[in-house]
């Protein structure tokens, strides 16, 4: 059980409620998707993802991206039940996506990027530890079945 302040807790919400899902889920599964390419082996249906301007400007990349940050959301509206929250999730990822769950941590680190760059001077270092210990819960979270 993870124990969160009220600051904590404020700033999680805060912080998805000022931010552009659409924008932060495509370019932080872009990042993700280019710093490290072999994450690209998921992602075999979206089509073309051979350089970076094909990936920025690859649609399934963009919806899938939202869809991520829609399941961030998700876990923020939930804070106290993020690991229920994402079983089914995990479920999916582990047993028939067969994704390497150390994926959701670079993953994490591009989204944190992003959100710092979209957020600017009011990316505080206490913000970043909230944003950082809220994506650390919700990968515990999704790496559940894979134990």
């Amino acid at each position: 059980m993870v124990v969160w302040t009220d600051f904590e807790r404020a700033t999680i919400q805060d912080v998805f409620s000022k931010i552009d899902a659409q924008s932060v889920g495509q370019q932080a599964l872009s990042r993700c998707l280019v710093v490290y390419p072999w994450t690209q082996r998921y992602f075999g249906k979206f089509g073309n993802l051979y350089n970076a301007a094909a990936i920025a400007g690859n649609q399934m990349v963009a919806a899938h991206g939202l869809t991520v940050v829609r399941g961030l959301e998700k876990a923020a509206k939930n804070m106290d039940n993020i690991k229920a929250t994402f079983t089914d999730l995990s479920k999916l990822h582990s047993e028939k996506l067969h994704v390497d769950p150390d994926n959701f941590k670079l993953l994490a680190d591009c989204i944190t990027i992003v959100i710092s760059a979209s957020m600017g001077a009011s990316f505080t270092a206490e913000v970043q530890a909230a944003l950082q210990k809220f994506l650390s819960v919700v990968i515990s979270a999704l790496g559940m079945q894979y134990h």
